[in-house]
């Protein structure tokens, strides 16, 4: 199945490039960085000057030209349409269940500082443990539920400050 992805270059030309796109591309590695790339009978020299890999953002010279290239998969554009983002976390103030359960442990408490990942409780839902991360380093102002507590979905569970 061919899976297209968005291409923005320089943030002003989209383009959809799919995996038939790729392979009718003729492309030799001479080294981490430099490709030389035939297309339609056409000969490039490309360098990949920078490459954020979890951005999928890079900088890459083709011939004398530089471009900045931004790729958004199928993906990427399915979790930007359900309203999460890269950052968004920057801007929570509290943590709701994701699911009906029960609270089956709570690791802490009111004014404690936390970092961006730690468990801050354990949700059982379905006979599985779900466990509640931070979502970034800040203190907690409020914990609102405790341990044996059953919970429905979207319950606030925790404020930050």
């Amino acid at each position: 199945m061919n899976k297209p992805s968005k291409v923005l270059v320089n943030n002003n030309q989209e383009f959809t490039i799919g995996e038939d796109s790729v392979n009718d591309l003729d492309i030799l590695k001479q080294s981490a960085s430099n490709y030389h790339l035939l297309h339609k009978q056409k000969s490039f020299h490309a360098t990949v000057i920078e490459s954020d890999f979890n951005d999928k953002t890079y900088i890459i010279r083709l011939n004398s030209n530089t471009y900045e290239v931004k790729i958004k998969t199928l993906l990427d554009e399915l979790i930007k349409n359900i309203g999460y983002a890269t950052g968004s976390a920057k801007i929570i103030n509290s943590i709701s269940a994701p699911m009906p359960g029960i609270i089956i442990g709570v690791n802490i408490k009111k004014d404690q500082k936390v970092k961006e990942g730690d468990t801050l409780l354990i949700l059982e839902a379905m006979k599985m443990e779900n466990a509640i991360l931070c979502p970034k380093d800040t203190a907690i102002k409020e914990v609102l539920v405790s341990i044996g507590e059953t919970v429905d979905k979207n319950k606030l569970l925790i404020t930050f400050h």
